[in-house]
């Protein structure tokens, strides 16, 4: 539609000089004029306004160029004065902070002669003896702060050691248990648990797991002696008292044995599933006592 218009435009332009000598107000004259017109348009191969358009294009945006380097220029103007009037007030701020400082000085100094108290090299004096205090107590608060800060860093440094190596530790451990628990040699399980030992003296658990290990080995006499160890550690360790019973019925005697049974069973209702199927306990089996655990 903008294409017919402009070439509208053109001929009518081209044609304007014919139509002025004939008669405006012919009609056949006019529709000739459009006729010729819709020729001449439907002849174009091209457009006639292409040019124009580039030019007007390229006018526009070296206008466009030529404002935004004003614009630029203008605000860089106005950087560079604000930045200037800063640097002023800046200067000037600390030329007047000098000279009020200078002056008051001078009128403290010229205070104190005429009142009577030193000479201006004794304030001097003094006021280098007032900072060299003031810095000594301050490097001083500051050592002392350094110091606290070293000492609370050496306190963390070996509680990350400390706790690293019992986490080795624990996971030695764990590995141990699990070898133990994987071996079905009574030998080497014993031996495991002399390791862990090794590793953990005070480690309860071990210790009754190893009276276990040594009761199946039929020395009743050994596991004994290692539940007695576990009680002196942890006096309400029901596995120890439980194993202790265990040792003392394999050694005929029945009346320790089931009081160390009834201490185990006093702190863990969970060994009266083993009662009848561990063959430790056999030898108390005929007892009343016994059977009235079992059954109630």
């Amino acid at each position: 539609m903008s294409r017919f218009l402009i070439a509208l435009f053109f001929v009518s332009l081209t044609f304007m000089g014919r139509a002025e000598t004939a008669p405006s107000t012919e009609k056949d004259s006019s529709a000739i004029n459009e006729e010729i017109i819709e020729d001449k348009i439907n002849e174009l191969e091209k457009p006639l306004y292409n040019p124009f358009v580039e030019r007007y294009v390229l006018d526009e945006l070296k206008q466009l160029r030529v404002e935004l380097a004003a614009q630029k220029a203008e605000l860089i103007q106005q950087i560079v004065d604000r930045q200037i009037n800063s640097i002023d007030r800046g200067v000037t701020y600390a030329t007047d902070t000098v000279t009020y400082f200078f002056y008051l000085i001078a009128a403290a100094s010229s205070v104190l002669v005429l009142v009577g108290w030193n000479s201006i090299r004794d304030i001097k004096d003094r006021v280098h003896s007032l900072a060299d205090e003031e810095i000594a107590r301050l490097v001083k608060e500051y050592e002392e702060r350094l110091f606290m800060i070293e000492k609370q860093l050496n306190q963390k440094t070996r509680h990350i050691k400390e706790n690293k190596e019992e986490i080795e530790l624990t996971q030695e451990i764990q590995s141990l248990w699990l070898r133990a628990g994987q071996d079905n040699n009574i030998h080497n399980k014993i031996t495991i648990y002399d390791q862990i030992l090794k590793l953990k003296p005070e480690d309860c658990e071990a210790i009754t797991y190893k009276a276990d290990a040594v009761l199946e080995l039929n020395e009743p006499q050994w596991a004994a002696n290692l539940c007695h160890q576990a009680l002196a550690i942890d006096p309400e360790n029901s596995h120890a008292f439980y194993q202790l019973a265990c040792a003392y019925a394999s050694l005929d005697r029945p009346d320790e044995a089931m009081q160390y049974l009834n201490e185990a069973l006093k702190r863990s209702d969970t060994y009266k599933e083993n009662l009848l199927s561990d063959e430790a306990l056999t030898p108390l089996k005929d007892l009343p006592e016994f059977q009235e655990l079992t059954t109630s």
